[in-house]
């Protein structure tokens, strides 16, 4: 199995494909698997670097605190060790966290930007709903495979796990398959809520594809406006009615969007917002 020992972890990753490389960071709780509807089309265009985040998958576990700057020193670091000076960062959620602190740490090694059903933190960023962070603690109280399908039906849209059962079941054998201990899903859920770059956003000066999908429980929608509004080459794009796992439910036409966003040219408007070319692309 790939490891890179670094940062005192052994941090498990894979590679696949060829091309401009392309660093995918995880959710909190998600490890590689996650993946699953984009690698057999992005790794046709890109070298994917894929880690398991510390704490999760197949990455040690050491005690936390952990912080997102953490998160984002092991993801540099892995680059370093597989020797890529530059790279495309695609990150969702907690992800999409870690790229904007690799972004601020090393803009030198970041060449264009992700960021998918995230936040920048900060007084102006719309937190978790309370009755969502009630329902995902309660989750976490019940057996593993009930709890785990009760938090996923607050990331999918309204009917999504009815409309797709037999995926819903895979996904849940994936995380049983190595189920991720409470406490190290609480040190990343604390390094999320202690997140803040919002004062920092405009350093971050590389071309960025912010996608939401407008019925996101987790993260409200309302952050993806702010990123784009804040960051200086953003473009927006909003899935209407999906959920914050986005990327899963509408994986076809996120897909092309990444695609052709990372290649550098026109970003078509297939996913709503009728906003056209990215604004402010110096491209």
């Amino acid at each position: 199995m790939p490891y890179a020992h670094l940062n005192g972890i052994r941090l498990y990753y894979e590679e696949e494909g060829s091309g401009p490389p392309l660093l995918l960071l995880e959710g909190l709780g998600y490890a590689l698997w996650m993946w699953f509807r984009q690698r057999p089309v992005l790794r046709q265009h890109f070298r994917l670097v894929l880690p398991d985040t510390r704490g999760v998958g197949l990455s040690d576990i050491p005690p936390g605190p952990y912080t997102i700057d953490l998160f984002a020193a092991d993801a540099l670091a892995l680059l370093d060790h597989l020797g890529i000076p530059r790279a495309h960062v695609l990150g969702v959620s907690m992800g999409g966290m870690v790229a904007q602190a690799l972004a601020l740490r090393s803009p030198d090694r970041v060449e264009r930007l992700v960021l998918v059903s995230t936040t920048p933190g900060g007084p102006a960023a719309a937190p978790m709903p309370l009755q969502t962070a009630e329902a995902l603690l309660a989750a976490r109280t019940l057996p593993p495979r009930e709890g785990l399908r009760a938090a996923m039906a607050l990331a999918f849209s309204d009917g999504y796990m009815a409309a797709h059962p037999a995926e819903v079941e895979q996904i849940l054998d994936w995380r049983l398959e190595r189920l991720q201990p409470p406490e190290a899903w609480m040190w990343q859920l604390q390094a999320g809520q202690a997140f803040d770059v919002s004062a920092r956003l405009h350093e971050i000066r590389h071309p960025t594809l912010v996608v939401a999908g407008s019925a996101d429980r987790v993260l409200p929608v309302a952050n993806a406006y702010l990123l784009a509004s804040r960051l200086p080459h953003a473009a927006l794009r909003i899935f209407a009615g999906a959920g914050h796992l986005v990327f899963i439910e509408q994986a076809d036409a996120f897909n092309r969007l990444v695609v052709a966003f990372l290649r550098g040219g026109p970003v078509a408007d297939s996913a709503g917002t009728g906003a056209g070319a990215m604004q402010g692309d110096p491209t």
